[in-house]
C-alpha cells in the first residue's frame, strides 16, 4: 500500500511539472500578427469572466481595439454610447519565465483599470494572424478580483454565436 502511494505521488509530481499549458512563447512574427505591419483592428469574439462565458452586450459587441506598429494602441469605447472613455496608451511585448505579455502603459491605465500603476500586463495565451487570446486580472464589483479572458479576431471576421444569449 505504501509503495502504491509513493508511485502515485511521483506520477502526480511529474504531471504537475510537465503541465505548462499557460506558457506561450511569442512567435518570431508576433509584431506582424498583432499589427499587420502597420495597424490592425481586433474585435471581441468572446469573453470569459472567471471561466464563465459572458453575454456580450452592445459595448462588447461594438468594441474594437487597434494596435499600431509605432507602439500605440487605442480602442473605440468613446465612440459608442455609454461604453466609457477610449483607451489611448502605448503597448510593448514582454516575456519572462511565465510566458509572453502585452504591456499596456499610459496615464489612462490607472483610471480606466482602477489600479495604482500606469501599466497593465495582458497575458498572451495565443497569437496568430486570426486569433489573439489574452487574460488579465481585473477588480470588479465589490472589489473582487477576477480573471478575464478575451478572444479577439480581426474586425472583418464573421464570428458565429458572438451574441449567444440573444
Amino acid at each position: 500500500m505504501k509503495l502504491q502511494f509513493y508511485i502515485l505521488l511521483i506520477i502526480v509530481a511529474i504531471l504537475m511539472s510537465s503541465c505548462d499549458s499557460e506558457k506561450f512563447n511569442l512567435p518570431d512574427n508576433a509584431n506582424t500578427f498583432l499589427t499587420k505591419d502597420s495597424s490592425k483592428t481586433w474585435k471581441l469574439a468572446k469573453r470569459y469572466n472567471d471561466s464563465y462565458r459572458m453575454n456580450m452586450g452592445d459595448c462588447f459587441l461594438s468594441y474594437r481595439v487597434t494596435y499600431n506598429t509605432d507602439g500605440t494602441t487605442t480602442d473605440n469605447n468613446g465612440s459608442n454610447t455609454d461604453c466609457g472613455q477610449s483607451l489611448n496608451v502605448n503597448w510593448s511585448f514582454y516575456s519572462n519565465e511565465n510566458g509572453a505579455y502585452i504591456k499596456l502603459k499610459g496615464d489612462q491605465i490607472k483610471t480606466l483599470m482602477h489600479i495604482e500603476n500606469d501599466y497593465k500586463f495582458l497575458k498572451i495565451k495565443d497569437l496568430s494572424d486570426t486569433l489573439m487570446i489574452v487574460s488579465f486580472r481585473h477588480k470588479q464589483f465589490g472589489n473582487k478580483e477576477r480573471i478575464i479572458e478575451d478572444y479577439l479576431v480581426p474586425e472583418d471576421f464573421e464570428v458565429e454565436g458572438r451574441n449567444y444569449h440573444n
